[in-house]
């Protein structure tokens, strides 16, 4: 990949959409981890324990995409990444009660890197699959995570609340990058011989299916949420009996 073309800063954009995207509680974890420290030591706390989850992101993104060249994994890593979408639209807010506040500056650090390696599978996948074998567009990409984490994810939350419609675009692009895992699965080309005829309307049907899928169950969320609050009269009655 040309590092001045097209493709890569439009891949690089890609990476940096979904940091923000699959990043959006990072900042929590890490407030709630160093919660009990100095304020002094939080700094340092928050600089090394970020510093030691990227160095893990870098080093299980690569791994990762070494192991999609194993046959048949990038179309399962493709698969899996259409249920990562999916869940990204449909999922309740991520909960941190399980996420300890360290003592100590060592133990914050410690907490920070653990909680980010095991909520990160998501975004090192999504990262894998846009990077399309690019080791140094992986590290570019991971590198920018770092302030995105820190400072920037509290403020995307804050844009996500007030555009939710955001939430869809993001679901999108990482449908297409599933979509573009799975066609580039060599021993399933040919099913579709790269012919766009075919690789077009499949990587539509997959980002539609995402979509539609995640309305339908959102819309069906709001409406039970919605009856719960307002029960019917002849309900209500009853409870009432009761």
């Amino acid at each position: 990949m040309d590092y001045f073309s097209a493709e890569f800063w439009s891949a690089l954009a890609g990476i940096f959409f979904i940091d923000l995207l699959l990043s959006g509680d990072n900042a929590l974890v890490i407030a709630m981890a160093s919660r009990n420290l100095p304020k002094e030591l939080q700094k340092k706390a928050i600089f090394w324990g970020m510093a030691g989850a990227i160095l893990v992101r870098i080093v299980s993104t690569i791994l990762i995409m070494y192991l999609l060249r194993i046959p048949y994994l990038l179309a399962i890593g493709g698969l899996i990444l259409v249920w990562i979408s999916f869940r990204l639209l449909v999922e309740d807010d991520k909960k941190h009660g399980e996420v300890k506040a360290g003592s100590s500056l060592g133990a914050a650090v410690r907490t920070i890197v653990i909680a980010d390696a095991a909520m990160g599978l998501d975004n090192v996948l999504a990262i894998a699959g846009m990077a399309r074998g690019n080791m140094w567009l992986i590290i570019f990409g991971l590198m920018i995570s770092i302030p995105i984490i820190i400072w920037g994810s509290t403020l995307f939350l804050a844009l996500l609340r007030r555009f939710p419609w955001v939430i869809y675009l993001g679901a999108g692009l990482l449908a297409y990058t599933a979509a573009e895992m799975i066609l580039e699965e060599e021993r399933l080309a040919f099913l579709h011989h790269h012919n766009p005829m075919i690789t077009w309307p499949f990587t539509v049907a997959v980002i539609a299916l995402v979509i539609v899928a995640g309305i339908w169950v959102n819309t069906a969320k709001a409406r039970k949420a919605s009856a719960s609050e307002h029960p019917e009269p002849a309900l209500a009655v009853e409870k009432n009996r009761e």
